[in-house]
């Protein structure tokens, strides 16, 4: 045994517990039920948008402009959690997190005026800021450097999972017992997710249930944490093109995904005929391709590892560039899809795409910078996507109102999209670490 495995296992508390087997994908499961929430409460205002605009005199412009205000909070938020969780922890801050957007959620049952509603959005991106960061914290403490891009993929997945459940069971909460009351039932269920996950989960070297040989396994393709840790504050990641090309990447994927979280149901009941009752079950599907996508690119990954020779960074990148130019071409014919069938089945291939991107673009966070500064640079990235990708639905519902088309906004996405490809290929090449240690020698 290594003298790094050796100090690491001292580390560890030796009490006696049940063991379970493959106890990291256990962990993986709570990320996957987080994402599933997550997003069934940020998705929830598209579904209940017939009803306030119908109830309480709203636009789609103001429908767009809550999405623009949760993105936006969530953006700038991304800049300190990176922090906060390696501060205070990733167990406590997902508990933290789950209540506080959970709380966020109910409170939109009580809102009246759009003032209201704009509170709790960005009382909402604030309890959402943290989940992804942690959730690749998370992914980082409890998985090897090669499995990563398939754990990615699979919490991720959770972003998807959440936004096909929601159409139907929200539409379906929202007919049989209103609008008000949908939101409540979510926000509840996420207090109970937030006190399970605090009662079960530890970290590896804490916890009772993680059996010695997958605890080998896991520091194996980990980096080695008894190295002194590298002092790269987070203002100096924007010095390096790696991080500007991250950003602007999921920038472009997060561009679209706004698009479609805020206005799927809308633009199916707008364009293609689809009745409120309906919508639900039809604007699932996409979704559900989504959350396969999202699973099966970060197979691909690792087969292009374990088969191919690839590299990490190169596996991951090969989904990135390809994906973003696939998907560039799909928004420009989504539009001109009037056939319903033939539209679902290229919104499946859009948001399968969409999914693949983001995916991986979080599992390549790992690989760019040390492990140890995983979750501070994810929050980076996704502040980047976010921050940009505000505008997309507040835009979008401005040209929705006024030309009455959602034409222009699926031609603008699939420019954004090809640009993705670009700043994924040409910006990021290799590991920061690699830059920093060549600077300092």
């Amino acid at each position: 045994m290594s003298t790094r495995t050796e100090s690491l296992d001292e580390t560890r508390r030796a009490q006696p517990g049940k063991k379970i087997k493959n106890l990291r994908y256990w962990m993986l499961g709570w990320l996957l039920l987080a994402g599933i929430l997550n997003y069934m409460d940020r998705s929830s205002v598209s579904i209940a948008a017939p009803h306030m605009i119908k109830e309480l005199g709203l636009t789609k412009t103001d429908i767009g402009l809550m999405g623009a205000v949760f993105s936006w909070t969530y953006a700038f938020c991304q800049l300190p959690v990176g922090y906060l969780i390696d501060k205070i922890g990733a167990r406590r801050m997902y508990f933290t997190a789950v209540g506080l957007w959970s709380i966020a959620t109910s409170l939109m049952a009580l809102g009246q005026t759009m003032t209201h509603f704009l509170s709790f959005r960005f009382l909402l991106g604030i309890g959402e800021s943290p989940n992804s960061p942690n959730c690749s914290k998370i992914t980082t403490a409890w998985f090897p450097r090669e499995e990563r891009g398939q754990a990615a993929g699979i919490w991720d997945s959770g972003s998807k999972w959440g936004s096909a459940f929601a159409p139907p069971i929200l539409t379906l909460l929202s007919l049989s017992m209103g609008w008000r009351a949908m939101f409540l039932v979510i926000g509840l269920a996420g207090l109970v997710l937030a006190a399970a996950f605090w009662a079960f989960y530890r970290a590896p070297e804490d916890s009772k249930r993680l059996s010695d040989e997958e605890y080998r396994h896991i520091l194996a393709g980990r980096d080695d944490v008894t190295k002194p840790k590298a002092k790269l504050p987070w203002i100096k990641f924007f010095t390096y093109r790696q991080t500007w090309g991250m950003m602007l990447g999921f920038f472009s994927s997060i561009w679209i995904w706004n698009i479609f979280i805020t206005f799927l149901p809308l633009f199916l009941q707008d364009t293609l005929g689809v009745s409120i009752a309906k919508t639900g079950w039809i604007a699932a599907i996409p979704y559900l391709a989504a959350a396969i996508s999202a699973i099966y690119a970060g197979r691909i990954t690792l087969m292009l590892v374990r088969r191919h020779g690839k590299t990490a960074i190169e596996s991951k990148k090969a989904i990135l560039v390809w994906g973003c130019l696939g998907l560039g071409v799909l928004l420009f014919i989504v539009p001109f899809m009037h056939n319903l069938v033939f539209a679902i089945i290229t919104l499946c291939l859009a948001l399968g795409l969409v999914a693949a991107i983001q995916a991986q673009s979080w599992a390549l966070t790992s690989d760019i910078v040390p492990d140890t500064h995983a979750a501070q640079f994810g929050g980076i990235m996704n502040f980047g996507g976010y921050f940009g990708g505000a505008l997309a639905p507040v835009l979008t519902g401005i040209v929705v109102d006024r030309t009455g088309s959602y034409t222009p906004s699926f031609l603008v996405a699939g420019v954004i999209a090809a640009l993705g490809a670009v700043f994924y290929g040409l910006l990021v090449r290799s590991p920061i670490h690699e830059s920093v240690s060549a600077d300092q020698a």
